[in-house]
């Protein structure tokens, strides 16, 4: 097929083969996959812009694994390190009572000494305090270990932190699915393998999940293509996925800082071919503490349909890896104006994309 035929059926809704998606990623202009990509966001969202009023816990920094492309992991002892309690969690999460957040975002490292039961009780004391808010918990390298170590099928470790108040999933700890790189970058971490069956087995038991890939560190084309067609076969059998996350590589303070990092281009190069690989995830997401405002809001042209939420500074995996957004602090004010900037609508959301209200630009 030429390529005036691939971008004839990709107008059209069709999907993309892999050696369709491989000719257009290699050798399409910008300006042609941005209006592809922009397409078919309007045809999965109109022309909303997704967000929601959130906050993120990150229990600890102190990680069981050694990840080259990692900024954030600390030892024991380091004076940088800091590690939560559940009590702690819970005393934070507690000073949100009253306020208008609807989920709590729980991600941090794999601490030695946390079990099972710490997941469940950090859980449970965010849910204590937030019975009304949403909470989105662990990544699956997280939920994998902890699992294992208490020596449970994963269904039942899911099973646990679902009834103690878990309802979703983000999608971190991906990285890039090929067996080699992983092999090179996190070779510690779990397989491409484990962290799909994860998502399964949730997707199974009506917990939603997210999805990412790290991308920017010397990967080929071709492994960003089979991570995302690997998500889109999962998809296609379980329909479990709201959202994908394309994660920028930020290259500060950590092994790999050789490898620098990508330009705008290849990110909007990135977001657009992941909106038209991924025909069967609802929505694209432009995570702006990584990309920064400006770029969030050129991304809304090349396919993304939501920038995550205020956050409020409460996250720092990206500011500690050099990102734009040294204090992530996004007001609804900015949301809207980032919004009409591009031609498009501000819809505040819950976690699982119901809208909850429109904002408004002052």
């Amino acid at each position: 097929m030429n390529t005036k035929d691939i971008i004839a059926r990709t107008e059209r809704g069709g999907r993309l083969a892999p050696q369709e998606a491989t000719r257009l990623w290699e050798d399409a202009p910008l300006a042609l996959l941005g209006a592809l990509a922009a397409a078919a966001k309007r045809r999965k969202s109109g022309d909303a812009v997704f967000f929601n009023r959130n906050v993120h816990i990150e229990p600890t920094n102190i990680c069981i694994f050694r990840c080259r492309f990692c900024s954030f992991c600390r030892e024991a002892g380091d004076t940088d390190a800091w590690m939560l309690t559940p009590q702690e969690i819970g005393e934070r999460a507690a000073g949100y009572a009253g306020s208008d957040i609807t989920e709590v975002h729980i991600v941090g490292g794999v601490h030695p000494e946390h079990t099972l039961d710490t997941y469940v009780e950090m859980v449970r004391r965010v849910k204590e305090a937030l019975p009304q808010v949403t909470v989105k918990a662990f990544t699956a390298i997280e939920l994998r270990h902890v699992i294992n170590k208490a020596g449970l099928p994963l269904s039942e470790g899911l099973r646990m932190l679902r009834d103690a108040g878990m309802e979703a999933i983000p999608g971190g700890g991906a990285e890039i699915f090929d067996a080699r790189l992983r092999v090179q970058i996190c070779p510690e971490k779990g397989s491409a393998e484990e962290w799909l069956e994860v998502h399964e087995v949730a997707h199974e038991l009506g917990i939603r999940t997210n999805a990412t890939m790290l991308y920017g560190h010397g990967e080929t084309v071709a492994q960003r293509l089979d991570h995302l067609l690997r998500l889109r076969e999962l998809q296609d059998r379980t329909g479990g996925f709201d959202a994908f996350i394309p994660l920028k590589f930020r290259s500060r303070g950590n092994r790999m800082s050789g490898c620098g990092e990508v330009d705008i281009t290849d990110d909007m190069r990135t977001l657009a071919m992941s909106r038209l690989v991924l025909d069967n995830f609802p929505h694209v997401k432009a995570y702006w503490p990584m990309y920064g405002k400006a770029a969030a809001e050129l991304a809304l042209s090349f396919g993304a349909d939501d920038i995550d939420g205020t956050i409020g500074d409460t996250t720092k995996i990206y500011s500690m890896a050099g990102a734009e957004e040294a204090r992530p602090v996004m007001t609804l004010e900015d949301i809207a104006r980032i919004a009409a900037a591009a031609g498009l609508r501000a819809v505040e959301r819950d976690t699982f994309y119901r809208p909850i209200a429109a904002a408004t630009p002052k």
